[in-house]
């Protein structure tokens, strides 16, 4: 199983690039603040890969074009879900583990 980009991006150019400048472009307002609070006081290593992976997710999550749309949805009570179990069921039937 290979990940596909959803919206934008391919997997060797993602939308936001997993860089401090790049993160740093796709996040607005007291989120940059935040993210640069917590760069600033990580240490290299393990640590500012954390903050680096965490606020990278953030910013994928903020520039998802179907952001408001899927939030709307949640709010709505009218978001398809799925179960574990169904998921499971269907990385069988593809063949994943």
């Amino acid at each position: 199983m290979s990940a596909q980009p959803v919206h934008g991006g391919t997997a060797d150019r993602p939308r936001v690039p997993r860089t401090i400048g790049g993160i740093s472009h796709a996040l607005r307002g007291s989120r940059r603040a935040q993210f640069f609070a917590e760069l600033l006081e990580a240490q290299q290593g393990p640590e500012l890969d954390g903050v680096l992976n965490a606020w990278w997710g953030r910013a994928m999550l903020d520039t998802d074009p179907d952001r408001d749309r899927i939030r709307a949805a949640a709010e709505a009570g009218t978001l398809a879900t799925t179960t574990m179990d169904e998921v499971l069921r269907r990385r069988r039937e593809l063949g994943v583990q």
